[in-house]
This record gives structure tokens, sequence and C-alpha cells, in this order.
């Protein structure tokens, strides 16, 4: 295996030479791009202190098979509220709609895995009903940012010959505008019911869930005619869960406790864009 290290800002040489000792890796292989410092420990080997040490030296680690390459990938799909997005947008609405106290307590007990996604989504868009539609795209213009690295991640996708995928249990409103700036391949997400220009506090369709999440993924590759192997899916709350298991490589994105467990690697540190340096 190799060990891919990654850190926005320089990688202490004396860290690399112990990391390297201590997995006996045959060869370190520095990398630096202009926002990150990345190196490649080759044929390295596990050892209980790697993660302890990359933790405390706010270093994104990730074990990678030998030889593994971007291009040996297919698809992509992708969370968007907190993974490629920098806010939660249900709980924006409901700044607005002045009640996003009690809509982003439910949010993070989701996310968590402590409350039941379909009935946190239930509960949360019930309390948005009345609020002008105008919202939306005033948390569109004002508030959501991509997060660091998201541009550059799928330009490297796409040049790379992967599709790309976005699968959300937030709102078609947003995931159709970003999908039209990024360039995705595919979106779907939760269509919110507007009747007369205001929300009425449910939802229109399917709901999509972690299960729901997962099945797409699935339908898509199998479209594609791919493995599961040749999926990378990214991620950051327990709903995103169902799609890791079903991806081939996950990535578990600044991410809560519970989807950390089952991700291939976690980026707490570097931006999106370090997906693209793990496979060279």
């Amino acid at each position: 295996m190799d060990l891919v290290l990654q850190r926005k800002s320089a990688l202490d040489p004396a860290l690399l030479e112990r990391l390297a000792a201590l997995t006996q890796a045959q060869a370190i292989e520095p990398l630096e791009t202009p926002d990150s410092h990345t190196a490649r420990l080759s044929a390295a080997q596990h050892h209980d202190e790697i993660a302890p040490l990359c933790r405390a030296a706010g270093v994104d680690q990730a074990w990678i098979a030998d030889g593994r390459r971007l291009g040996d990938f297919g698809l992509f799909v992708t969370d968007m509220d907190s993974t490629l997005i920098n806010i939660e947008c249900i709980d924006e609405i409901a700044d607005v709609h002045g009640v996003k106290a009690e809509v982003a307590a439910i949010t993070a007990a989701a996310m968590r895995g402590e409350f039941d996604f379909r009935a946190s989504l239930s509960r949360r868009v019930a309390l948005l009903a009345g609020l002008n539609e105008s919202a939306l795209s005033e948390v569109y213009e004002q508030r959501l940012q991509l997060n660091p690295g998201a541009e550059a991640l799928i330009r490297g996708l796409k040049a790379a010959g992967l599709k790309t995928a976005m699968v959300s249990g937030g709102f078609t409103f947003f995931t159709e505008r970003l999908k039209a700036r990024l360039g995705f391949d595919y979106a779907w997400a939760n269509q919110l019911e507007i009747v007369d220009g205001r929300l009425t506090g449910r939802v229109i369709g399917p709901i999509i869930d972690g299960q729901a999440k997962a099945l797409h993924l699935i339908a898509t590759r199998d479209v594609l005619g791919l493995r599961p192997d040749q999926v990378i899916c990214a991620g950051d709350g327990a709903n995103d869960i169902p799609m890791l298991r079903a991806g081939g490589f996950g990535v578990a994105y600044r991410a809560k406790p519970a989807l950390r467990e089952v991700a291939a690697c976690c980026i707490d540190h570097v931006g999106l864009d370090g997906i693209l340096r793990l496979f060279g």
C-alpha cells in the first residue's frame, strides 16, 4: 500500500522521515501544489502510530493500493450540503423564516445518525410552511459557497474521464443550479412543494434518504457498466453511510464520527481537490 499525506502548509521533513521509518516505506515522493503539500510513501506498511501522529500535525492521511490511479475509476458521486458546499441549505432557509435554531438542531441530530432522516426531513420542511420562495434564491446567492477545492476537483475528475453525480438529501433548487454551474452529469435531490409562490411545508415525490443515495449510485454505476471498485464517493453525515458502502472508495469530508468509521479515508485539512492527489 501507499500512504498519501497531505497538508495545507509544508510537511515537516522530520515527520516524513519518522513516518517512512515506522511504515518501512521504500521511498518518499513529494508533490507540492499552490494550495497544499503532498507526499506519497510508497510500499508502506500499517503502523498504529501513523494516525495519531498525522492528527497531531494537521495532516490528512490515506492508504491507497499500489498503482491505483484516478483513471482507474469511472464515476464520482458526492453529497451536497456540508460536502460540496459550506452550508446546510435547509438550516439557512429556516434562518430566513426565523426558525433556524429548531431546524438546525434536528439537522445536526440527523447527520450524527441520532434521528431517522426521513422523519427529520419531513419535520424540518414542515417548519418552513408559508415562506416565500424568494428565500431560496437569497440562500443560493448570498449564503451558499463552494467548499475549498470543489471546482478544481470536478475539473480534474472530468479531465480524467470520470462521470460526476450529486445526490443530496437537500433540494433540487440548489442541486440543479450547482449541476449547471460545475458541469455535473447527474443530480438528484428532494423537491420542495411551492404553491402560489410559497413553500407548503411538504416535498414532492420520493424522499432522497441514505438508502436512496446508495440506490442512485448503484443504478448509475450499472448504466455506465462499471464495477463497484470503480466508484469514488464523498459525504459528511450519517445518511451518507449507505452510499459510501456502495462505492469502491469512500471519502469522509470534515465528517461526523459515524461516517468516518466506514470511509476509506478522511479529509479534514486540505480541500476537496485533495481527492485528486490521492491517486496520482
